[in-house]
């Protein structure tokens, strides 16, 4: 049930959209942004809006060709979420915040147990997707390749 201390700690009030984050949510994440490389030019755009701009595209789930022109350009954002996922910074991020929700809710930051139902167990024995190779499987042909072709002899 929510507290009002509840909800004013999870207050959007203020914010341009509700996937914007407050300066505290910031203060988490910005730490875990590698920073810029040496020499080139200096970085031009807002790391916060580019985040923001992504916790936007997840939020919605709108196409990269409907991102609000107050977010940085979309090629800006995209190239960033590409950056990010290949080098790893996403999973850093996903990870800390992740360890700090567990920790604030008075948990271990490392789940001591896993629940596996039925279908877990079934697609974990047969291989589940990766278990055959899609690409490589050659077509089968069917026994009977048509009927025209089974009832003449050749001669």
């Amino acid at each position: 049930m929510w507290t009002s201390e509840q909800r004013r700690r999870y207050e959007r009030r203020g914010l341009r959209y509700p996937s914007d984050l407050t300066d505290a949510e910031w203060a988490l994440i910005e730490p875990l942004i590698p920073p810029a490389k040496r020499g080139g030019r200096r970085r031009s755009v807002a790391l916060r809006e580019v985040v923001q701009g992504l916790l936007y595209m997840l939020e919605t789930g709108c196409q990269w060709r409907h991102l609000p022109k107050d977010f940085p350009p979309r090629s800006t954002v995209w190239d960033y979420f590409d950056l990010w996922s290949y080098d790893g910074t996403l999973a850093r991020l996903h990870e800390a915040l992740y360890l700090a929700v567990r920790e604030a809710e008075g948990r271990e930051a490392s789940p001591s147990a896993a629940i596996i139902d039925s279908q877990t167990v079934k697609s974990a024995e047969k291989g589940g997707l990766r278990g055959r190779r899609w690409a490589m499987t050659r077509a089968r042909r069917p026994r009977a390749s048509s009927a025209t072709s089974s009832s003449i002899r050749s001669g």
